[in-house]
């Protein structure tokens, strides 16, 4: 089963908050995001039963094995194309929201080829 796009961005999201703050709950997602809390517990709903996420008796969010994959995979992919797009003269605003849009898209192949490009560029 494929995973959607909002799928990807909550796990992604929550790795980031779980690398800044230590923990998170689904208030920190909500207020991170920008979404309501009735739709973030939604999400951490069906997460959580996907297998993605796990929530302790505390209310806490961890990622399983899968949704950490997942949420890696993205943020690598959202780091490496805003930070190139910035590197060719994109705003950093542009650079961001682009590469959010893309991140979910690309294949692996284009990805993997902007990567390796990258890499030359760099060395």
């Amino acid at each position: 089963m494929a995973i959607h796009e909002s799928a990807e961005d909550y796990l992604e999201n929550i790795l980031i908050l779980k690398n800044k703050n230590g923990k998170v709950k689904s208030i920190d997602i909500a207020n991170y995001m920008n979404f309501s809390k009735p739709s973030v517990s939604r999400a951490v709903k069906n997460l959580k039963n996907d297998g993605y996420i796990e929530v302790d008796p505390s209310g806490y969010i961890n990622l399983t094995e899968k949704g950490f994959d997942i949420a890696e995979k993205i943020y690598e992919r959202h780091i490496t194309l805003s930070t190139w797009f910035k590197s060719i003269g994109v705003s950093e605003d542009i650079a961001l929201q682009d590469a959010c849009k893309i991140e979910h898209y690309l294949s692996h192949e284009t990805y993997d080829a902007i990567k390796k490009y990258i890499d030359r560029l760099h060395k």
